[in-house]
């Protein structure tokens, strides 16, 4: 009882920092946003996010199994703070909601691309999510319950019961990662289908569209051809002008998809291209320009921040197809690992910096940008 006290109260204190999204009705509401609605969406949970155009949040919820767009009304275009760094980022948090530390987890983190204005989504002990906008060292609190939105529901989500062979539930992959790419949100996760690793392509402002197709790669450190695992962290890219799903999965293999045939109903076997090492997770990847060249980073449970160049992937023609029988150890596409170890949650900042929380030797979470530079 006194927890929840607590954190009552620390949420009141942020609502006296709070913002609310724009009331952009009527003659104010753009294309995108015209049909969205005001009132409460009941969003159950916050797994991922990513932004759109004109400061739309899109909210990835698996145990609603449904796509949020927010209105945040946050349009101003800003010039980035390049210079944070912020120590025990955590303890500053738990002490804004009023809750201890281990009540708190930090599920993801988003850039605004036109504000500039980092965003995050957090869950307390029971279960609430909690949306929060950094200010200076400090918070505000986003609003969840009377916003300006717009919900696709996903079809076939995996079931809320559902369990991995060793009964570990599976719900909350439903949404694995998503992405707005070219006015579709992108969407990595599991279905109920006896294929279960779904990709699903959704035409936004929503309507009832949307393609899914399940999902078929060879898995190096397991030998085997896989359909069940879900893709862990994905970004699109472009090979010989088409568009290409890269994704990357536990343990750690990359794979491409042609973006194009992800289409309704369609079971498709990408391209594994690369073995990252076994006893890893993925848990974000980004992509950034230095010097004419493209450069993705890929954050893990396990190793180090990984750099992969975009040539390489490129000059990659061959299909893995062959097992890698040595523990941890890497084929295919090569990959540089960058002197960041621990790094939990990471984005864009600008086109020239890179904000991450990392958990440092000494334990403390750290929020900090960086140059690309140096990346």
């Amino acid at each position: 009882m006194m927890k929840k006290i607590l954190l009552a109260a620390g949420l009141c204190a942020l609502v006296l920092l709070s913002i609310s999204a724009t009331d952009r009705t009527g003659s104010d509401a753009s294309v995108l946003t015209k049909d969205f609605v005001n009132g409460n969406p009941e969003i159950a949970s916050i797994n991922q996010m990513s932004f759109g155009p004109e400061g739309i949040l899109f909210l990835g919820d698996s145990k609603n199994a449904a796509i949020y767009a927010l209105d945040t009304g946050d349009v101003t275009v800003t010039k980035a703070n390049n210079e944070i760094s912020i120590e025990g980022f955590d303890t500053k948090l738990a002490a804004a909601l009023g809750t201890p530390i281990e009540n708190l987890q930090i599920n993801d983190m988003a850039v605004n691309p036109a504000s500039k204005n980092v965003y995050f989504a957090v869950q307390v002990a029971d279960g609430t999510p909690v949306l929060l906008k950094l200010k200076g060292e400090g918070f505000e609190h986003v609003s969840l319950q009377e916003v300006r939105y717009s919900k696709m529901a996903l079809a076939d989500p995996i079931a809320v019961d559902a369990v991995d062979r060793r009964k570990r539930p599976l719900r909350h992959w439903a949404i694995s990662d998503i992405k707005y790419h070219k006015g579709k949100v992108m969407v990595a996760g599991l279905s109920n289908k006896e294929f279960g690793s779904t990709f699903r392509s959704i035409p936004f402002p929503f309507t009832d569209a949307q393609d899914y197709a399940s999902l078929e790669i060879w898995h190096a450190a397991h030998g085997a051809y896989e359909t069940h695992a879900p893709i862990k962290t994905f970004d699109i890219i472009q090979l010989d002008q088409t568009d290409y799903l890269m994704a990357s999965y536990t343990c750690t293999p990359l794979v491409l998809f042609r973006l194009d045939a992800l289409k309704e109903g369609k079971h498709t076997k990408g391209r594994t291209v690369a073995e990252l090492g076994a006893g890893n997770s993925p848990l974000d990847m980004i992509s950034y320009e230095k010097e004419g060249s493209t450069y993705f980073l890929m954050s893990n449970s396990n190793r180090p921040v990984m750099r992969i160049k975009y040539d390489d992937i490129a000059n990659f023609k061959d299909t893995m197809t062959e097992p890698v029988t040595v523990f941890g150890e890497a084929a295919g596409v090569a990959y540089d690992n960058l002197p960041f170890p621990y790094v939990l949650q990471m984005d864009n900042l600008d086109d020239t910096h890179v904000i991450y929380l990392q958990r440092l030797a000494d334990g403390d979470l750290k929020l900090r940008t960086r140059t690309t530079k140096w990346m």
